[in-house]
């Protein structure tokens, strides 16, 4: 009967090991915001991924997510790895201005979180060329 009860607690054991060695949850964040970002233009977030908050995680493939507020429409963008373990970088276009929500999901497990919605202006309007207009002139002789 002793060696049952060995037996049994080690099989729980190995059953449970590899649900420790998963890690559990991370913490995600980004920045700078997208403050004064227009429709169109590019928004480059530096995304820091860490191990229960503290230690960061390298070798993930972080995705970004925006999706208007007001609309169905949606855009993902995959993040690079940066110079440092457990930053990422991603460049990030917003189709049209409004409202959007802006999701991280980290690529560690189901870790992910939503920000926002941001306000995301008019895309910028080209004003024309500075050109100088030629001159003519007449000629006074």
């Amino acid at each position: 009967m002793r060696a049952l009860v060995v037996l049994a607690a080690v099989v729980a054991a190995l059953a449970t090991a590899p649900l420790a060695a998963g890690g559990g949850w991370a913490s995600v964040g980004f920045e700078p915001l997208p403050d004064d970002i227009s429709a169109g233009s590019t928004w480059s977030p530096t995304i820091f991924v860490k191990q229960h908050g503290v230690t960061p995680l390298a070798g993930l493939e972080p995705v970004v997510t925006i999706q208007g507020a007001d609309s169905l429409v949606s855009s993902t963008f995959l993040a690079a790895p940066g110079s440092e373990d457990g930053v990422y970088h991603a460049d990030v276009v917003f189709p049209t201005e409004g409202d959007w929500h802006v999701t991280i999901h980290s690529g560690f497990g189901e870790s992910q979180t939503t920000y926002g919605p941001f306000a995301i202006g008019a895309p910028a309007v080209s004003g024309g060329s500075s050109r100088e207009l030629p001159a003519f002139g007449i000629g006074l002789a």
